[in-house]
């Protein structure tokens, strides 16, 4: 089981989005899909990431560009960083992923997808109602139903338990990934030590079955 805790307003949750799937498959293992509001983390537990936009590394910020250009390269993805509108308020299309994937959560991907496509990819503002319904009709959600939703006191409890159980279990940003539960990892770049530890798993899988 691969717990994949995500905020779409981040660009390495992005990259790790598009990336751990194939991973995902190649190993059989199933994702949970749980949204969060990393703004939330950052509040409660991370305000260092405040303090560094507020002053940055010129240094840093420039690798930063290029870091981010070379990993959307690998990925072939189209992401840039959004020159109107950052950081954002992703707080509307987090609810909507959970109200999306309230039955089935793979049914919330192809939303998820064009929610980090329309902030990365096209520079459109994620926090307008107008934004969200042009993606609801890009995926074929009826967007009176899905404002409705979100406005549902039930998916706002579960975005702000999400979050909280992700802070619990020692999580402080996006994306936070867990392999069984307990084994945690975060960010795009780790996926490298999540393919070892589930080649692991697959060795001592068949180890005990021998």
């Amino acid at each position: 089981m691969i717990e994949f805790f995500f905020d779409c307003s981040s660009p390495w949750t992005y990259l790790a989005f598009h990336n751990i799937q194939p991973l995902a498959k190649e190993f059989d293992a199933e994702i949970a899909w749980r949204p969060i509001l990393v703004g939330g983390i950052f509040n409660s537990i991370n305000p260092s990431v405040y303090a560094s936009r507020e002053t940055p590394v010129p240094a840093k910020a420039r690798y930063m560009k290029k870091d981010l250009a070379d990993w959307a390269r690998s990925a072939e993805l189209a992401i840039k960083m959004p020159p109107r509108v950052f950081p954002v308020n992703s707080v509307k299309a987090m609810r909507g992923c959970l109200w999306i994937g309230r039955n089935a959560s793979q049914d919330m991907l192809p939303f998820a997808r064009a929610v980090f496509e329309a902030y990365w990819g096209d520079d459109l503002d994620i926090s307008q109602d107008a934004v969200l319904s042009g993606i609801c009709d890009r995926v074929g959600i009826e967007s009176e139903a899905f404002f409705q939703g979100i406005a549902d006191p039930a998916i706002k409890d579960q975005l702000k338990a999400n979050t909280d159980e992700v802070i619990a279990r020692g999580g402080f940003g996006s994306p936070t990934i867990y392999l069984d539960k307990t084994d945690m990892y975060f960010g795009n770049d780790r996926l490298p030590l999540i393919r070892e530890a589930l080649q692991r798993r697959r060795a001592e899988t068949v180890d005990s079955a021998a």
